[in-house]
């Protein structure tokens, strides 16, 4: 339903409000769930013309401070369908970058946002620059039927996921995955296949991913972005990553590969 042709024409539609990463409610879809999508109203200045939601004009409305009520990207994504994630998304790594590039980062003058595309650019010294996407590299590692699941000292009690890692300078993904997998588990692979990729607004990232095969099978972690790894049979599986996140569908996506062989 997302069209992402920037929709400079209207001077009304629907709003998006949003502070610091988190986003107002606003009516509820047709099923009587909350959503962040505000009435159609007329735009003011401040209001940046975001997208077409159906045919629906979308404004981006960034605001000082989030209300009490206003809910933050992962848990509006955790109860709203997967449609929507392409416009949640989209607000929030369009709002961020706005946010983080409001000056120049050539000259330091103020930088004006053009209409036709997101782009912010300086009268001053003419640079222009656009919003920040940071490609990652996520990847489920299997040995046969198990997986190998790490957890990072960030996440909840007892959360195991897939691995990952931003692609550095001068490195193609599939070089992101070895030397990720091998830093932080210590782990060699092979079998590499591409899976899909899903933009992650936390806060610019795209990952990209991956299945891999464990050539081998000793666990070394690297203790600061790992606090623990280990093996896990489809049978006795830790508590997993949200079910909107690209690394839950890596998992089940294998786990229905061996429901499908044990039929």
């Amino acid at each position: 339903m997302l069209k992402r042709q920037i929709p400079r024409e209207a001077s009304e539609g629907r709003v998006i409000r949003l502070a610091k990463g988190r986003l107002a409610p606003g009516l509820a879809s047709p099923d009587g769930a909350p959503t962040p999508l505000l009435a159609f109203q007329p735009w003011t200045e401040a209001m940046q013309p975001l997208c077409y939601w159906g045919d629906e004009p979308v404004a981006l409305c960034i605001e000082q401070q989030p209300e009490e009520s206003w809910l933050d990207g992962r848990q509006w994504l955790s109860h709203l369908p997967e449609s929507w994630f392409s416009l949640l998304s989209t607000a929030l790594q369009v709002g961020a970058w706005l946010e983080n590039h409001r000056f120049c980062g050539r000259c330091g003058a103020r930088a004006t946002r053009l209409g036709a595309e997101f782009a912010m650019h300086c009268d001053a010294c003419g640079h222009r620059n656009y919003p920040r996407i940071s490609p990652c590299i996520i990847t489920l590692v299997t040995r046969g039927e198990a997986m190998l699941l790490a957890r990072s000292p960030r996440f909840p009690p007892g959360r195991y996921s897939t691995l990952a890692g931003f692609i550095e300078p001068g490195e193609s993904a599939e070089e992101a995955v070895h030397r990720e997998i091998f830093e932080e588990v210590g782990v060699y692979v092979d079998q590499l296949r591409y899976h899909k990729s899903q933009a992650w607004p936390f806060p610019h990232s795209l990952m990209l991913g991956y299945f891999a095969e464990a050539t081998t099978r000793r666990i070394r972690i690297d203790g600061v972005e790992i606090s623990d790894a280990a093996w896990f049979s489809p049978r006795k599986l830790p508590a997993l990553p949200p079910a909107f996140s690209i690394s839950r569908e890596l998992i089940e996506t294998h786990l229905a590969r061996v429901r499908q062989r044990q039929e």
